[in-house]
């Protein structure tokens, strides 16, 4: 277990980050995130419950983002599973919201494997973030 120890006054403050639990929704500045969220559409769908959905303001695009971490040998096969589960989900929101869409599978596999185009795909995220820390917290 991965876990960090902070120093608050006397006590050490022992801090699991697999239990971590992030804000359902975080503004910020133009770019809100919202973690494994139901959205609300007019028809029902078997995945509308992404794992994280970036909406850029600036933009006008909305990232819904899938994370997986299968066995090495699974890493192809679940990224072109997640691309199936939301391209539904991806249209819908299309025409509800009127953003772009783009799905963006996060998936490394267990020992840190990944796709190729995982880099690629990661440029289009906003912010900042690298693929060898997603990889490292895989592993862990």
């Amino acid at each position: 277990m991965q876990s960090t120890r902070q120093r608050n006054d006397r006590q050490m403050v022992h801090t699991h980050t697999h239990t971590h639990k992030p804000k359902p929704v975080r503004e910020q500045e133009d770019v809100t995130v919202l973690w494994y969220q139901r959205i609300h559409t007019n028809r029902e769908f078997m995945a509308n419950r992404h794992d994280m959905i970036i909406k850029s303001k600036q933009e006008e695009t909305c990232i819904p983002t899938g994370v997986a971490v299968p066995a090495d040998r699974n890493v192809v096969q679940k990224e072109g599973e997640k691309k199936l589960k939301y391209k539904s989900l991806c249209i819908e929101i299309k025409q509800r919201w009127n953003l772009k869409c783009k799905i963006i599978p996060v998936i490394i596999g267990a020992t840190g494997i990944v796709t190729k185009g995982l880099r690629k795909n990661m440029e289009v995220i906003p912010g900042k973030h690298s693929g060898d820390s997603l990889q490292k917290t895989a592993i862990l």
